[in-house]
């Protein structure tokens, strides 16, 4: 996509409105004066996976948890030149920052999400992340300063193509969608060709840092150029940012992602839409396809919103190995058991990520990818194939024939957006429903179904207000974590389901979110993957997956459908936030500082003097809380993943 450089646009009265909105920053960031303070060194998620992830990272493992809190060192002045970002997945769109101060010398931020499924966070972090720097640094601290833009992502970065951002020229782009400031590329920063060309163009701009935006693996990425410039001696700081509308950048330090609730809250309209034409029609089933890639959160928090009378989660199918006779089975099932209480309609949601949750067409992928990769023709694949993939293929639709011949992702995943689940779905179910009505099993009307794919109408929204602020804050802390000197972190926000003055603002080392995936492909066989952050997929324990369950009897027969409404900026539902992230109780660091108080209480009470009573009873608790955890972390690393 070509950028536009800046030149100013016509703006709707509601895009001049939002234009206009200027988020807070919570009280811990305000004014001039910011204190670091610093936590217990971390580790890393796994403790199996410790020597692996720190053999890997010698320079950037077990650094300590970093918290911005009032202080009474002032912030250093600057001068600024801060890049751009976008937020697509294989996209990029680079700004950079040049600070003049005794303390920081440039600094430039790269944003690193995918081309896929960007929208929402390229828009957030095009304007709203830049907007929040721009106030942070050139306006409220530094008198002086230019911001410059690398023009093409990545590659303007290499070639270190720059557009000076003023105050004019964001006048129309703040809290707007699109990435169309500054354009981006499809390309990435972790060959070796790549890091090398990253490094010389912060060495030639003397850069001080270097702030990557976007998902799992872009903020892979930025660990691995941290601990490369590290290593080189190089100056420049590598910072990340937690942005993806997929949801699945969750850990014990980040709670959602930018993007996330945006893109739910603007899809949940759209499937509310339908729900409602489905109820006046009484006539339709409608299969909607929701983005998301693997996970399935987009999918799970649309639902909790809309309430529509059917999802099906890749997590709950790859749990419980089911095949696309038992999904066809399911949802035919629920369509008889309506049409017994006369009702003909229905409205079901899919993830994108669900066709390599089922079993056999995942191995059915991997036999394609494998001969695409042998430069194997599509055409010539079918006759190549196992007897029973070969049979497989033969038996699915034409339509989703070509569309898994297609070749695969650079991480070796099917091409997710252009692989039509809901169709072929849509198409099994009908021809399962004709034949039970031509047996007499089925007595209800004729089943008829409409089908939709829900991905770029909603990652092309104004974004919300709660990811307005998010990103507006992430960026103010990008800038203290500079200050800091610190590298290989990500800003980090808890609390974020309370009020925004209530969040607490911080930054974790990018080696503490990361695993190694272990895995056996045949008895006796294991092998071990690279340090990486993977993807959350939904905790079918946690207690929003339970809300569902709680409720997906009522959902089903009901028809309780529910219209949050368009996105609201002002109202009673312009503070709404993500009913996942509301149930789900994942302040870590607030319960981590709760259990410090508790430990601090024990330390006052159980001390020289105290009763014999009182000692026993705390040795005996004392005892028993360390061998349980002792246990619980035993267990936790020994998990071993069988293909």
């Amino acid at each position: 996509m070509d950028s536009d450089f800046g030149i100013p646009r016509e703006l709707s009265d509601l895009q001049k409105l939002r234009s206009l909105y200027l988020p807070e920053v919570p009280p811990c960031l305000q004014g001039t004066t910011v204190r670091v303070e610093f936590g217990d060194t971390t580790t890393c998620a796994d403790p199996a996976d410790v020597h692996a992830i720190s053999r890997a990272f010698p320079h950037t493992y077990g650094q300590p948890l970093a918290h911005f809190l009032r202080a009474t060192a002032k912030v250093p002045d600057a001068q600024i030149i801060t890049d751009h970002p976008d937020v697509s997945e294989k996209s990029r769109l680079v700004m950079g920052v040049q600070l003049k101060s005794s303390y920081l010398a440039d600094v430039f931020i790269v944003s690193q999400q995918g081309w896929e499924y960007s929208s929402v966070g390229d828009s957030l972090l095009e304007d709203i992340m830049l907007y929040g720097v721009f106030n942070t640094l050139l306006k409220s601290i530094i008198l002086k300063s230019k911001l410059l833009g690398f023009l093409g992502g990545s590659e303007g970065l290499f070639a270190q193509k720059t557009l000076e951002i003023t105050d004019e020229i964001l006048e129309t782009y703040k809290n707007q969608g699109g990435y169309d400031l500054l354009g981006r590329t499809k390309d990435q920063i972790r060959t070796t060709e790549q890091v090398k060309a990253a490094l010389n163009a912060c060495k030639d701009l003397k850069l001080d840092a270097l702030v990557i935006i976007g998902g799992v693996t872009s903020n892979t990425d930025a660990a691995q150029l941290a601990e490369t410039f590290a290593e080189a001696k190089c100056q420049t700081k590598v910072v990340g940012v937690p942005v993806t509308l997929n949801g699945d950048l969750k850990n014990q330090f980040v709670e959602t992602d930018v993007g996330f609730d945006t893109i739910c809250k603007v899809n949940s309209q759209l499937i509310s839409n339908v729900c409602t034409d489905a109820l006046s029609a009484e006539k339709y089933y409608y299969f909607i396809r929701l983005m998301g890639r693997k996970a399935s959160h987009v999918a799970l928090e649309c639902t909790l919103q809309s309430h529509p009378n059917m999802v099906i989660l890749g997590e709950e199918v790859a749990a419980s190995k089911f095949t696309l006779f038992d999904l066809t089975k399911k949802i035919c099932d629920a369509v008889q058991a309506r049409a017994e209480q006369d009702k003909n309609h229905g409205v079901i949601l899919l993830p994108e990520g669900l066709i390599e949750s089922i079993p056999e067409v995942y191995a059915l992928l991997k036999e394609i990818h494998s001969l695409l990769k042998q430069g194997v023709a599509p055409d010539s694949i079918s006759s190549q194939l196992s007897p029973w993939a070969s049979a497989l293929l033969e038996f699915l639709p034409p339509f989703i024939k070509r569309e898994l011949l297609l070749h695969p992702e650079s991480d070796d995943s099917a091409q997710l957006s252009q692989i039509e689940t809901e169709k072929l779905l849509a198409h099994l179910v009908e021809a399962e429903m004709n034949r039970r009505q031509k047996e007499g099993t089925y007595k209800g009307k004729k089943f008829n179904a409409i089908c939709h794919f829900f991905g770029y109408q909603a990652r092309g929204s104004l974004p919300s207000k709660f990811d307005c602020d998010y990103a507006y804050v992430l960026g103010h802390i990008c800038y203290h974590i500079l200050a800091a000197g610190l590298n290989g972190y990500m800003a980090t926000i808890s609390n974020l389901k309370s009020p925004s003055n209530k969040w607490r603002c911080g930054a974790a080392p990018i080696t503490a979110m990361m695993t190694v995936k272990h895995w056996a492909q045949s008895p006796g066989a294991s092998s071990i993957g690279k340090p990486a952050i993977h993807p959350a997929t939904v905790d079918l324990k946690g207690k929003a997956y339970e809300l569902l369950r709680v409720n997906a009897g009522k959902f089903l027969m009901e028809d309780l459908y529910r219209n949050p409404g368009p996105l609201q900026f002002d109202g009673p539902g312009a503070d709404s936030k993500a009913v996942s992230l509301c149930v789900e109780d994942q302040d870590y660091m607030g319960r981590i500082k709760k259990l410090q108080e508790y430990l601090d209480k024990v330390r006052n009470i159980v001390k020289p003097g105290c009763s014999q009573d009182v000692l026993k009873a705390a040795l005996s608790v004392m005892s028993s809380v360390t061998e349980v955890l002792s246990v619980m972390s035993s267990t936790s690393s020994n998990g071993l993943t069988t293909l």
